[in-house]
């Protein structure tokens, strides 16, 4: 059975699923390079179908996330009338269309259409329900484990966190809060005054806030968020009118509020503003997650939703030795709600189907060894193949050299794990400025990742555990952190990706042929763009980046190029 996911809205994006095993899953902004592209996910559709070598005469449910119908979608699957469900969505969506939209609007032939047959389920899954499907049923738990499942985010379909239980394959609502309890529009409110983009600078909120003390400004945005206690919502907040503004199709959100917060901003300092909404989130989100792990009686924790992308919540709740299982969907946001709606529709379907942890990323567009020559070729550039890529990108890289690393499928979700990314050397605590400066062009105080092997996590982390995907923050132990200060922050975290060998050979190779120089099997790694623009996917931008960056070389396959 082939399932095609699809969301339409902030961050859109497709996932095709076949027989319950993933595919394929990317955004539309890696298309598009738009970031958080918000139109009709065209190419990703494409991609997907192409990644699988299928058509659409091949898939047996489109599955989307939103309970609501969508008039985009008559565009994107060229809907004629046919099969009962098919028709009903065509009819509402022609309501919905009419009241939002010009009756004028028609996509001209140009535009890739892919029509679905008559026999093709169209199936609705609730926002935070995709969410939720995300989060459960990546997890590789058992199915004889009882998990609670949270989602949070700003909001969708009416609802902003949520309160599941996963158990037996299936997932339960519990509790939902509605908008009025919204602690995701809260934290992008806070964000939004400290002179960032809501729906996209909450982690420049997050990475700013360990520079401040909330005690110098504990209970000033307390008129401004959601109240929470013993899992209920026990003071809500009217957030007022939302407002919507298209940049060049990306679709960002504003409140007044945020004018309030701004003057708050002013009077006690950015960064302690930015502790004390990093305090008021976490002490919330616990409010809610842990009074429900005790009515269930579990220890195991899955989730999902945009406000998961903060790591400093995520380490709380793993540091409060409540939980003894975590799994964050690691691509928790809304461009994950392509692969949600498709697992919910799978596991819907085939009830018996075991769930199946998700190991990595990695579902993108891929390059070959040919094509980049190819691409080299016609632009009349000099690279020079190379056989062991990774001992030579190491002995570069062992000299304090910047190396973009482009190989393999790109990665799925907000960061990049090792197929789309700028390195470093950790050893030199300035080496992270000047990431900042000369490559990314953004704010200073931004920390960067370290990519490690499994092997060696154990050295650099306290309370240490897997952690493939960049989406908690540990400690850092204290005997290393003079040995890869350029990716230790200001609290003394890091947000570490683990590397295995079976899963990311090529850069488990590099990173332990540079251990094997330095001493210390440690990356600096961010993702390869610039500040702005989403993660690259194609050898050409990487081409453009590398010229148009201080990174010092850029390695494409087995290709190495130099400005030299």
């Amino acid at each position: 059975m082939n399932i095609l996911g699809v969301h339409i809205g902030h961050d859109s994006s497709a996932a095709l699923l076949s027989d319950g095993r993933l595919i394929a899953d990317v955004a539309e902004e890696r298309f598009t390079r738009i970031k958080h592209y918000s139109g009709i996910p065209y190419c990703s559709v494409g991609y997907c179908l192409k990644a699988g070598s299928l058509t659409m005469e091949d898939i047996d449910i489109v599955a989307v996330s939103s309970a609501d119908p969508i008039p985009y979608l008559n565009f994107l699957f060229d809907m004629e009338d046919g099969a009962r469900e098919r028709k009903t969505i065509r009819e509402h969506a022609a309501d919905v269309y009419r009241k939002y939209f010009s009756s004028a609007k028609k996509p001209p032939l140009y535009i890739s259409k892919y029509p679905v047959r008559r026999q093709t389920q169209i199936v609705h899954v609730e926002h935070h329900l995709a969410h939720a499907a995300s989060a459960y049923y990546t997890s590789g738990l058992s199915k004889t484990e009882r998990a609670l499942v949270v989602t949070c985010d700003g909001a969708g379909d009416g609802v902003s966190f949520c309160v599941w239980r996963g158990e037996n394959g299936r997932i339960q609502p519990l509790k939902k809060f509605k908008t009025d309890g919204s602690i995701g529009w809260f934290y992008s409110n806070v964000t939004e005054a400290l002179g960032w983009i809501h729906g996209d600078g909450e982690g420049k909120t997050m990475g700013l806030a360990p520079y401040g003390d909330f005690t110098k400004c504990r209970g000033v945005l307390d008129r401004f968020y959601p109240k929470y206690a013993a899992g209920e919502l026990v003071e809500a907040h009217c957030f007022g009118q939302g407002y919507y503004w298209n940049e060049v199709g990306s679709m960002e959100f504003h409140f007044d509020e945020a004018d309030e917060i701004r003057k708050l901003v002013k009077k006690y300092g950015p960064e302690n503003v930015a502790a004390e909404a990093q305090r008021v989130l976490e002490e919330q989100v616990m409010e809610v997650i842990f009074p429900w792990m005790n009515r269930e009686k579990t220890t195991v924790l899955c989730a999902a939703g945009g406000v998961f992308l903060n790591v400093k919540l995520n380490q709380r709740l793993w540091y409060s030795g409540k939980v003894t299982k975590q799994w964050t969907y690691p691509n928790p946001g809304d461009s994950g709600l392509a692969v949600g709606s498709a697992l919910y529709a799978h596991y819907e379907s085939v009830t018996d189907d075991p769930i199946r942890l998700q190991e990595h990323l990695y579902w993108g567009p891929e390059y070959s060894n040919e094509e980049v020559a190819e691409i080299v070729r016609h632009r009349s550039l000099h690279a020079k193949y190379v056989e062991n890529i990774a001992e030579e990108s190491a002995r570069l890289l062992s000299q304090n050299k910047i190396l973009a690393w482009f190989q393999g499928r790109m990665e799925s979700g907000p960061r990049a794990l090792g197929n789309r990314s700028i390195l470093m050397s950790t050893a030199k605590r300035e080496n992270k400025d000047i990431i900042n400066e000369r490559v990314k062009y953004r704010e200073a105080f931004r920390p960067f990742c370290p990519s490690l092997t499994i092997e060696s996590a154990a050295d650099y982390l306290e309370r240490y555990r897997a952690e493939p995907f960049m989406i908690t923050s540990f400690d850092t132990n204290e005997g290393k952190k003079d040995c890869i200060p350029a990716v230790v922050h200001a609290d003394g975290t890091a947000r570490p990706q683990t590397v295995r060998r079976e899963i990311n050979p090529d850069y488990w190779s590099l990173i332990t042929e540079f251990g094997k120089l330095t001493g210390d099997p440690v990356l600096l790694n961010t993702s390869l763009n610039i500040k702005g623009e989403p993660i690259i996917c194609h050898p050409r931008e990487a081409i453009r980046c590398f010229y148009d960056s201080g990174i010092d070389y850029l390695v494409i396959g087995n290709y190495l190029f130099s400005k030299e």
